[in-house]
């Protein structure tokens, strides 16, 4: 019988837990890349080659070899780092990097532009700074998210603990990393027998495809916790004191263009569990989606793939039957926004916390706008901790009231404004996409602030320059910057040219729909303006964009991502 499994599941088998030959690649100086099977199994060391496209023709006339790089990611479940720690980061990003740090949608860090030479020794910084980047993509539970500032509350402070247990306990066990990155010259020969190595969760085949955990607090859905495989909100007592999780299933982000069995989708509430039993539920999670994902079709190798297959209620029973008990029935909670608390934020415990803006997630300078060095600055100070957020921010957190103004002061010494310009810019996500993702299909990062200053004329003609409404951009439909769950979200078609979809609940809970096709930047204004007008005229008291919309009957809701592709109807 023939053997329909996709080409990156033999790859993972005969890989020798991720070894592949990554080492021997980084030894050939003669070229800037590797092999391409070495370019997916790099993959689950968290880095991802690269090459700036900007530049591909140029050095294609002139018979050069693309300009080969690499992205590196780190693995910081939970989203903390300590002063000490930014300082070793941003000096690798000047050492080795582009000279920037990249804020992720999922609370970490990227490095771009580190070319192969210098590759090791990136993984070596990093580790000295105590972090590291295993896992951080490839086919595994990838960087566990959750809220934004772990020092609010008691439940806020579990949600931390637990992001980091439960990266540990699903961490693949292979010692690959650490021969490859931090001991080069242990790497085991090819030739012999495979290497002792064993993966008790994952085995040689890890997952059909990339798991993403989130884990929230309400009444903030600050991590899209729909968005994701598996996603666990608290539910908390009168007092606020952690009482268990709610269990959430399926939700994801990444489709094709034109291909209509391919969708984004809303996870599905399956149960509850103590925080006692909350790891051991999650590794069961992984596991059922080990055994039951796609692994022929890598297009339709996600969880929630798996669970529009099976139904969620079989898929929670086979959890349960995994477990060896049942989970509760999910308890009531509410979710009223997404995106992060920016602004000065006092805690329970007096100590200020300052959620600042970072656009589309770029930690760099400009002439008069020195970002880096600002933080750098606020770093070398000390005394405060620095949470990195899945909406692109940071929040430097525990400052006292003396160190608050000192914060202020070195800020604006640098040119940067704790205020944002508008309620669309401050709810913005980009991903990175052109010049170096090769899935890019247009411009991201580098178009939307302008599309937004655009729009800030739109939304002062309606009034709305300081109401929250959620944009967000992506060069490509695999939705790294979640735009589907967009009160506005906008997917790259071509260069120029997007889909825009409208509709998001402001809340996370519901996925837009397709408005208009293959527009540019002057139809979009077109669009849009006269929505936001009738917006300003017409809405109930508190009404959200969003849902907006759907009421005035511009677009149908999705009720599901299997309907996400149904009931359009182009501006």
């Amino acid at each position: 019988m023939t053997d329909k499994r996709s080409k990156n599941e033999f790859l993972k088998e005969e890989s020798h837990y991720l070894r592949g030959t990554i080492a021997e690649g980084l030894a050939q100086v003669e070229t800037g890349a590797i092999v391409d099977d070495d370019t997916q199994l790099i993959k689950f060391h968290g880095s991802y080659m690269q090459d700036n496209r900007d530049v591909r023709g140029e050095r294609a006339k002139k018979k050069l070899e693309k300009a080969f790089s690499f992205m590196i990611r780190l693995r910081l479940p939970g989203g903390l780092v300590s002063p000490d720690q930014w300082i070793k980061l941003d000096d690798i990003a000047g050492t080795y990097a582009n000279g920037t740090l990249r804020l992720t949608t999922r609370a970490t860090f990227q490095y771009h532009g580190v070319i192969k030479s210098n590759l090791r020794n990136t993984m070596q910084a990093i580790n000295s700074a105590c972090l590291d980047t295993i896992a951080a993509c490839g086919d595994v539970n990838r960087n566990v998210m959750c809220v934004a500032n772990p020092f609010f509350s008691e439940a806020h402070a579990a949600a931390g603990e637990f992001a980091r247990k439960v990266s540990d306990h699903l961490l693949p066990k292979t010692t690959a990393y650490h021969e490859i990155w931090l001991e080069g010259e242990k790497v085991e020969d090819m030739t012999r027998p495979a290497v002792p190595d064993t993966e008790p969760l994952y085995g040689v085949h890890y997952l059909p495809r990339k798991f993403k955990i989130v884990i929230a607090v309400p009444p903030v859905n600050d991590g899209d916790v729909f968005a994701h495989d598996l996603g666990f909100i608290a539910i908390t007592d009168a007092n606020g004191a952690l009482l268990g999780w709610n269990v959430s299933i399926g939700g994801g982000m990444g489709m094709t263009h034109g291909e209509t069995a391919t969708f984004p989708r809303t996870g599905d509430v399956i149960g509850f569990c103590t925080p006692e039993q909350a790891v051991d539920v999650a590794e069961k999670v992984m596991l059922v989606q080990r055994d039951w994902g796609n692994r022929e079709n890598r297009a339709n190798a996600r969880l929630k793939y798996t669970v529009e297959r099976f139904g969620a209620d079989k898929y929670r029973a086979e959890v349960e039957s995994r477990l060896g008990y049942k989970l509760g029935e999910a308890r009531p909670f509410k979710f009223t926004h997404m995106g992060d608390p920016l602004g000065w934020q006092q805690g329970p415990d007096k100590k200020w916390h300052l959620g600042l803006f970072i656009e589309n997630g770029r930690i760099k300078d400009t002439p008069d706008k020195r970002l880096r060095t600002a933080i750098r600055e606020i770093a070398e100070a000390g005394g405060i901790t620095f949470s990195v957020t899945g909406n692109q921010n940071i929040i430097i957190c525990n400052a006292g009231a003396k160190q608050k103004a000192k914060i202020e002061a070195t800020l604006k010494k640098h040119g940067i404004d704790i205020a944002t310009s508008s309620g669309l810019r401050r709810n913005s996500i980009s991903c990175v996409a052109l010049p170096t993702c090769a899935l890019a299909l247009a411009e991201s990062e580098r178009f939307l602030p302008e599309l937004i200053t655009t729009l800030e004329g739109s939304l002062d003609k309606a009034g709305l320059r300081d109401d929250d409404i959620v944009i967000r951009m992506t060069g490509c439909p695999n939705g790294c910057g979640r735009p589907y769950m967009a009160e506005i979200g906008f997917v790259g078609r071509s260069p120029g040219l997007y889909n825009l979809y409208l509709g998001a609940a402001h809340e996370g809970t519901r996925l837009n729909k397709l408005y208009a096709q293959d527009v540019g930047k002057a139809r979009i204004v077109e669009l849009l303006e006269p929505l936001f007008l009738r917006y300003a005229k017409e809405r109930n008291e508190g009404e959200r964009f969003g849902d907006f919309v759907i009421r005035a009957g511009i677009i149908k809701p999705t009720l599901g991502g299997n309907t996400f592709h149904s009931d359009v109807v182009l501006a």
